[in-house]
């Protein structure tokens, strides 16, 4: 069933640090494989989720907070997608689950414990579209549902070969 409430949305977005953190012992060869053919690998993968849960937090959970304009905008997804790629063959996967931990967990801090109309209250972006805390989430769950079950499918493949 999908999430509806605002707790139900805010419980599954913060469900991924503890599937994040429960592949952090898989052997290092499985976190640098492909998940299939022209496909990322695990740690490319947790980068570009990572670094589009700092992006949102820096430039549009942040400034709601402290009642600044936000700054998100429409990114080339393209080219933010192929930093992250690049930034993950720099980083050991330890640090790049902690950094996915931290924003994460960020974005939940800020979303825990406000009215339900604090969490649906729209501001205007940096491109002056409507954001607000669960649009942001309607649109982050299913791609985090996407990557989990990519993830998913890949590490089955892995232990069945």
């Amino acid at each position: 069933m999908a999430a509806t409430t605002k707790e139900q949305l805010v419980l599954e977005f913060e469900s991924f640090i503890p599937y994040i953190q429960s592949l952090e012992p898989l052997d290092e060869r499985i976190w640098e494989t492909p998940l299939a053919d022209g496909k990322w690998n695990l740690k490319a993968l947790l980068c570009h989720i990572m670094k589009w849960d700092k992006y949102f937090y820096e430039e549009a959970f942040a400034k709601v907070k402290a009642g600044q304009p936000l700054t998100a905008k429409h990114l080339n997804f393209n080219e933010f997608n192929a930093r992250a790629a690049e930034y993950a063959q720099t980083v050991p996967r330890q640090e790049i689950i902690r950094q996915f931990i931290h924003y994460r967990s960020r974005l939940i801090s800020d979303m825990t414990g406000i009215s339900d109309e604090a969490f649906v209250q729209t501001y205007p972006d940096g491109d002056g579209k409507k954001f607000s805390y669960r649009g942001h989430l309607r649109g982050f769950l299913p791609h985090d549902r996407h990557h989990k079950k990519q993830i998913g499918q890949f590490i089955q493949a892995v232990h069945s070969a």
